[in-house]
């Protein structure tokens, strides 16, 4: 299994939104909707227009979660004004028991969790990234929470991680901190 990293730069993120929008409204949609909920895909994925047409915000029982003692409840997640607005552009003329992400293939299908990879994967080779995956834009949220708030306790409440250290690996910044360690050798 390949360690996937978060867009930590922003005009990276612009860069990749772009690129998908140029393919298609849905792609676009795709990850924005990931990079602003935090949602883990297969969560994305099940969502129908019905779960977001005309709300303010999203309730969703984490599909990863549900059997798990620590959270079997409904999480309640604001829709941020910019991703609103594309969400609202998009399914104007949807079905409301249409997927939101829907495939091409079949009727009413969602698109599969190879597709929303395989979609990622060419915008990050298009856009020179390396290390990106679905939860890609889990992480890229958290990342940019984090960089705002620093309240690690915060994300890790989103993200149900049973520790701070977890979440602080998750989101990359670990990571960042050993890299910076290393260029600061002097010898």
């Amino acid at each position: 299994m390949n360690f996937v990293q978060p867009i930590r730069d922003v005009e990276k993120i612009r860069e990749v939104r772009a690129f998908l929008a140029s393919k298609s409204e849905r792609n676009e949609l795709l990850f924005c909707f990931g990079i602003y909920t935090g949602l883990r895909i297969s969560d994305i994925l099940r969502m129908k227009v019905k779960d977001v047409k005309g709300k303010n915000y999203i309730i969703v029982r984490e599909q990863k979660v549900q059997n798990t003692r620590t959270n079997n409840k409904t999480k309640r997640i604001p829709i941020v004004p910019k991703l609103k607005r594309l969400i609202d552009k998009y399914v104007e003329d949807k079905h409301l028991e249409e997927y939101l992400f829907k495939s091409r293939q079949g009727k009413n299908k969602p698109i599969t969790r190879v597709q929303a990879y395989n979609i990622l994967r060419e915008a990050a080779h298009e856009c020179d990234l390396d290390e990106i995956g679905t939860h890609t834009l889990r992480k890229t949220f958290g990342y940019h929470i984090y960089q705002e708030t620093k309240d690690v306790a915060l994300l890790q409440d989103i993200f149900n991680h049973s520790s701070p250290y977890i979440t602080l690996k998750y989101i990359g910044v670990n990571q960042d901190a050993i890299n910076d360690a290393y260029t600061k050798l002097k010898y």
